[in-house]
């Protein structure tokens, strides 16, 4: 998997030091556990680690010098020089704005404005994440499909399903054909229909859900232009997926488990997908959309001065 994963972000420029920690919780899954320790190391205390040699961060992550060094050049660096001049720009950023000491490990105890200012940190970390690591080539390509589509399929099972049916609903409102699909055997007879005019997307946190993978490859072998919004670059959707979108990967806990963070950045791509969509179609967008709302208005008004 992680060959994959070093294919998918080959030829890319260093990331900036801004975006190295999103990059590590987005890789990180994809990683052997001894590459975690060193990218969990360097996200985790930039400061120290930029002081540490090749040696050092390898003797502290109880790894090995070749480690360190295939690490570094996952995260999109030429090699491990690189990675330290980022992890010293990435810690005088952090000292001259350091974030708030909070996190999402929410305890049973925790005051109620405990929990919110954990979860509002937590969410604005996972919106930035998403947002420094979403690859803007393949986004506008997917809008660009997207724009000119005679029909879109949209696949998601789950918390997955409800950023599926919120897509689907934006892009109906803007004039275009949209549907979305959680149930399996639906989502693979509909997907037999598409062609290359059409455009089938899959949205899977894991990357893996084969409900999800199966329609998108059905989809994919019917000619249709096929995009994935996922949270692992490497994971099995990706081999049928002509655009991939990336999500943020939250760490999960007791109390907030992975599917509530994966939405939050879902959510972010589909409205990113949604206005790029607008933008191009807006001289058919923009009179759907009013008619939209007026065909709706009166639900919102209310009635005998109640």
């Amino acid at each position: 998997m992680t060959q994959d994963v070093k294919e998918i972000f080959a030829g890319e420029a260093p990331p900036a030091p801004a975006a190295l920690a999103a990059k590590v919780r987005t890789l990180a899954p994809s990683m052997t556990r001894s590459m975690q320790r060193v990218a969990e190391a360097v996200a985790g205390d930039p400061a120290g680690c930029a002081a540490l040699t090749v040696t050092g961060l390898a003797e502290l992550t109880g790894t090995s010098e070749a480690t360190v060094v295939r690490t570094a050049r996952l995260l999109g660096y030429p090699g491990y020089r690189d990675l330290r001049l980022a992890l010293a720009g990435l810690a005088a950023q952090q000292q001259s704005g350091r974030a708030p000491a909070v996190t999402a490990d929410i305890a049973v105890d925790d005051p109620i404005a405990d929990v919110v200012a954990k979860l509002a940190y937590d969410e604005q970390q996972t919106l930035a994440d998403t947002a420094a690591g979403l690859d803007t080539v393949q986004l506008g390509a997917a809008v660009a499909a997207l724009a000119v589509a005679r029909r879109i399929d949209i696949y998601g099972v789950g918390a997955s399903g409800l950023v599926a049916q919120d897509l689907a609903q934006k892009l109906l409102r803007i004039g275009l054909i949209a549907h979305s699909h959680s149930d399996p055997h639906l989502a693979v007879t509909n997907a037999v229909q598409l062609r290359a005019k059409d455009v089938a997307i899959a949205i899977t946190h894991s990357g893996s859900t084969g409900d999800v993978i199966e329609p998108l490859r059905v989809a994919f072998e019917h000619g249709a232009t096929t995009v994935a919004i996922t949270g692992r670059p490497g994971g099995p959707v990706t081999q049928y997926a002509d655009h991939i979108l990336t999500t943020s990967t939250a760490r999960e806990s007791e109390l907030r488990p992975a599917a509530m963070s994966s939405r939050t950045s879902q959510l972010l791509v589909v409205d990113c997908l949604f206005v790029g969509v607008a933008q191009r179609t807006y001289e058919t967008a923009a009179p759907a959309l009013s008619a939209s709302y007026e065909a709706l208005a009166h639900r919102h008004t209310p009635r005998g001065g109640r």
